[in-house]
């Protein structure tokens, strides 16, 4: 490709950017959802934790399902000024096999959740693994989604899990689907720490 096809090219495609930035001129709180069977859903989040952290802003982090408190991202975050950590679950659904102490362990954590939604001093709130409390019907999902909307005007929340509901989906202002190609533990891999854990 000659420089000067290439360098036309790129000069109309910054055209292109440029004008989408420029009609970008709204500031508001962001809901996002990390939704699919692919690995990265959770991580992604933390990064996001990084970067608000970066900036000097306040976060809240709700872990629903995990009941460990042993992995990387909370040995790291939760020393972090500014950072409130939450670990709610009892463990993964599949763990404890008693759905009334599921629902109630759920309930106990949208409590705390709720507390971190009405916090306006949180610039961002994560809500992992929310969507299997939803799934599995162990929140009324037009309560989380009434608490979500109400939410301080500037706040951007986050919610990882597989399979996102359509209220969800509905509400969110961005959905970003992570696939599932290949994965190391469906060869016999362990989780390994720093990468999974």
């Amino acid at each position: 490709m000659p420089d000067s096809h290439h360098r036309n090219r790129m000069a109309r495609k910054k055209a292109v950017v440029d004008a989408a930035i420029a009609s970008a001129d709204r500031d508001k709180g962001l809901l996002l959802v990390l939704t699919g069977n692919g690995k990265g859903k959770s991580s992604s989040a933390f990064g996001m934790v990084a970067r608000s952290l970066g900036y000097g802003h306040r976060v809240g982090v709700a872990q629903f399902l995990k009941s460990r408190r042993d992995t990387g991202e909370e040995a790291f975050f939760a020393r972090q000024p500014g950072v409130q950590w939450h670990v709610l679950g009892d463990g993964f659904t599949w763990d404890t096999q008693d759905r009334e102490a599921d629902v109630a362990s759920a309930l106990r954590g949208w409590t705390v959740a709720q507390t971190l939604l009405q916090d306006a001093s949180l610039h961002l709130v994560v809500l992992d693994e929310l969507t299997y409390l939803l799934n599995y019907g162990y929140l009324d999902a037009t309560q989380v989604c009434a608490d979500l909307a109400a939410r301080p005007a500037g706040q951007h929340v986050v919610i990882t899990g597989r399979a996102a509901s359509q209220d969800l989906i509905g509400l969110a202002d961005t959905v970003s689907e992570i696939n599932d190609v290949k994965h190391a533990f469906r060869a016999g891999i362990r989780a390994q720490a720093g990468i999974d854990l």
